[in-house]
């Protein structure tokens, strides 16, 4: 039989509520939050593991086989529902799901020529939802977060990903580990600056290529510039000097693709 809860004062309850916002329970207790049905769908098919399933049965309406999950199903009330979810679009459903150890060591590339997107030091989760959404777009080989100022596994990063978080192949490091790595596999690094820099579209990107972006703000470290191979620009013509990080990762992600298409 099936456990229901209908009350805000379930300690369970409470205790996901508090797993939404703090990153360090999150971490302690090795549990995070996914809500809707698209994203759960996307994190079974990447073979994430779930500890329990939460459905509000007046929202739900899918074909989706509830005891295909491998864990428990509890049946929660609509307001128990609505004070847990973020949106009222998303089929009645919630998971609670162990993450998956994004350091940079276990990630394995499928590919002998990769295209990879890094991102340096992103802290906004829209950006880094949008980030994600590019990749996923673009059909990358992975996508790298170095020094990562938010838990990958924030519900907002969940969210503005659209479940693209885990659609992709991520790995997390710092900036030394991950230009190790880059060097180790042989793969160019395209840094995205714009100091001592050429365009973009006199650049091949057909070899094992990782386009490196900083934020808006702050640009890239000078370690990334240091070791760069190519240092690029996106030439502008209007007064600002920048675009959004995840505008700037599109538009050199998709000029990488357009090339290799051609081959």
């Amino acid at each position: 039989m099936r456990k229901k809860i209908s009350s805000f004062n379930n300690p369970f309850i409470k205790n996901l509520l508090l797993l939404q916002k703090k990153s360090k329970l999150r971490k302690s207790q090795e549990e995070f939050v996914i809500e809707g049905l698209q994203e759960i769908s996307y994190a079974q098919k990447a073979a994430y593991e779930f500890s329990q399933v939460l459905v509000c049965l007046d929202l739900f309406d899918s074909a989706l086989d509830l005891e295909k999950f491998d864990c428990g199903i509890t049946e929660i009330s609509l307001d128990v529902f609505e004070k847990l979810a973020y949106r009222s679009s998303t089929g009645g459903l919630i998971a609670i799901a162990k993450p998956k150890d994004l350091r940079i060591e276990n990630l394995r590339l499928s590919s002998k020529t990769p295209l990879i997107m890094i991102a340096e030091a992103p802290e906004k989760p829209g950006n880094i939802g949008a980030l994600l959404r590019t990749a996923d777009a673009a059909k990358l080989d992975a996508v790298i977060i170095a020094n990562p100022k938010t838990d990958l596994y924030n519900p907002n990063i969940i969210r503005s990903s659209v479940g693209t978080v885990f659609t992709n192949s991520i790995g997390t490091g710092t900036t030394s580990e991950i230009i190790d790595f880059l060097k180790n596999n042989n793969i160019k690094i395209y840094a995205a600056a714009l100091q001592d820099s050429s365009s973009y579209l006199a650049e091949g990107f057909k070899e094992a290529t990782a386009i490196v972006v900083g934020t808006e703000h702050q640009g890239l470290s000078e370690e990334w510039r240091i070791n760069a191979d190519k240092i690029i620009k996106i030439p502008m013509e209007g007064q600002v000097d920048s675009l959004n990080v995840s505008v700037s990762a599109a538009i050199l992600i998709f000029e990488a693709k357009r090339q290799r298409q051609l081959s």
